[in-house]
């Protein structure tokens, strides 16, 4: 049980510690190129309000919300160890991690700081695409993962128990 605290733990400290390297070694809005000239950069960003920058300067509506959404998570986690589950407490922990992360942000500086920065530039059927992807951070990949995992579950289970009733209506239709 104590494992799932544990992987929350870890991505807070990977989340906190990496956003306060760019706030410590770049300056606002600096750029580093990682990976070619404008794919993937580092980009020092402050964001006051949600994914993709909604609902700007909402600080207090996020520090509540949130609030509410990690005392939700935690009893739904608790509840999901018991049950034996193991992928959707692995989800769970994730999203709870990542929302800590962003939470510690909100509450601290009343702003995330986020970095990760990917521009799309290709042709696609004769037209120039040129999209640069919303900036963000490890708490923000850890909800994202977590939530991928949290569906992949869902459907897991969805797809056992399909499974189940129809051997159970095999079972019937012999008996019968």
């Amino acid at each position: 049980m104590l494992i799932y605290f544990v992987i929350a733990a870890i991505v807070i400290i990977i989340d906190q510690l990496s956003k306060w390297l760019v706030r410590e070694y770049m300056t606002l809005d600096e750029s580093i190129s990682v990976l070619g000239d404008q794919f993937f950069q580092l980009t020092s960003h402050r964001n006051r309000g949600a994914a993709f920058g909604i609902l700007q300067d909402q600080r207090w509506f996020f520090i509540t919300i949130t609030i509410v959404v990690i005392v939700g998570i935690i009893i739904f986690l608790y509840r999901t160890i018991r049950s034996g589950k193991r992928l959707l407490p692995i989800a769970l922990s994730l999203i709870l991690g990542g929302a800590s992360g962003n939470f510690i942000d909100r509450l601290l500086a009343g702003e995330v700081t986020d970095f990760f920065h990917f521009t799309f530039i290709f042709d696609l059927l004769g037209k120039h695409v040129n999209y640069e992807f919303a900036i963000f951070n490890v708490a923000d990949c850890a909800i994202v993962v977590g939530g991928i995992l949290f569906v992949l579950d869902t459907l897991l289970a969805w797809r056992q128990e399909s499974k189940e009733n129809r051997q159970q209506e095999a079972r019937r239709s012999e008996n019968e």
